[in-house]
């Protein structure tokens, strides 16, 4: 019996370099097989066990060590590779995406470390996290495709952080682009998560990548109004007004409808991107103070009704 208890110590103390549980396996079979008494092979197997977890605690406190070290040095590389991005003037929300891709490589590095120094051939951890990555693929396609969705955006740059956007029936100022979605805060103080997905395979309008947009307008009058007088007021305002713009092209002011019930005044006039809105409410109401004191009439929908009576009614 006590060769036997031996041979399985020394079999459990030469194993290190093998797979954790390959080791209890084999530890477990030797006793079972071993002629001695049932009752005897549960102490085997218990002093076995402990002698090889004894033997495998210098490798896994190293290891609990090195993963600690490790993500430690993760997190400062992840500080100084955001620096470089930023002295580079690199847009925040691509420096928010690439340093997110830098800390799970780097994870899964540390990982990898640590697995190794508690005697695990690294064919076996490179055969377990091939699986893993097989199911994780199969189980999370719509997050791979948000993935590459944000590396599209990354690359075309069709936004950056601080521009004012309009996708997937959204809109609002992008605040960053993560893995897997792209932050956007709305006018109202919503925020919005798009998938990255969606957001490189849908429509975007930005709002804020040229200097420059027109305003358009459109202003009734009534028919039994001048015109021509209306046309001067409007052109007037527009070209006292400061933030209003001579270029790309001075202000327009042109009748567009005759409707039903007015005459309609298309106006277009130009302005920098961040005055748009100020410019949009300011202008609407100069020209209806201005309307009402020159007394141009500012229409409204009416119906007229006629009543015919019948020669013979009473």
């Amino acid at each position: 019996m006590t060769t036997t208890a031996a041979n399985i110590l020394n079999t459990a103390s030469n194993t290190e370099t093998t797979v954790i549980t390959e080791s209890i396996e084999e530890i477990i079979s030797s006793a079972i097989n071993s002629p001695v008494k049932e009752t005897d092979k549960l102490g085997i197997i218990i002093s076995a066990l402990g002698k090889k977890i004894k033997d495998m605690l210098p490798s896994m406190g190293t290891a609990v060590f090195v993963f600690l070290l490790g993500i430690i040095i993760s997190k400062a590389i992840i500080k100084v590779f955001k620096k470089c991005l930023k002295r580079a003037n690199v847009d925040t929300a691509a420096i928010v995406f690439l340093c997110s891709i830098l800390k799970v490589l780097l994870y899964v590095i540390i990982i990898i470390i640590s697995l190794s120094l508690l005697n695990i051939p690294m064919t076996s951890i490179i055969a377990v996290l091939s699986a893993a990555g097989l199911a994780v693929g199969l189980a999370l396609q719509n997050s791979l495709s948000n993935l590459a969705g944000g590396f599209i955006i990354l690359f075309s740059k069709p936004f950056k952080s601080g521009d004012f956007v309009e996708t997937n029936s959204a809109s609002g100022t992008v605040e960053s682009i993560s893995i897997l979605y792209t932050k956007i805060l709305t006018v109202d103080n919503k925020t919005i998560y798009i998938p990255n997905g969606k957001v490189a395979d849908s429509q975007i309008v930005n709002y804020s990548e040229q200097n420059k947009r027109r305003v358009d307008f459109e202003f009734g009058i009534s028919y039994s109004d001048d015109l021509e007088r209306a046309k001067e007021i409007i052109t007037d305002l527009a070209q006292k007004h400061e933030l209003i713009l001579n270029e790309p092209e001075p202000p327009f002011v042109r009748l567009g409808v005759q409707a039903e019930d007015s005459l309609q005044i298309i106006v277009r006039v130009w302005t920098a991107t961040e005055n748009y809105w100020q410019v949009k409410f300011d202008f609407t109401e100069m020209v209806n103070e201005s309307f009402n004191e020159h007394n141009i009439t500012i229409p409204f929908r009416q119906l007229d009704v006629h009543i015919h009576r019948d020669s013979t009614d009473k």
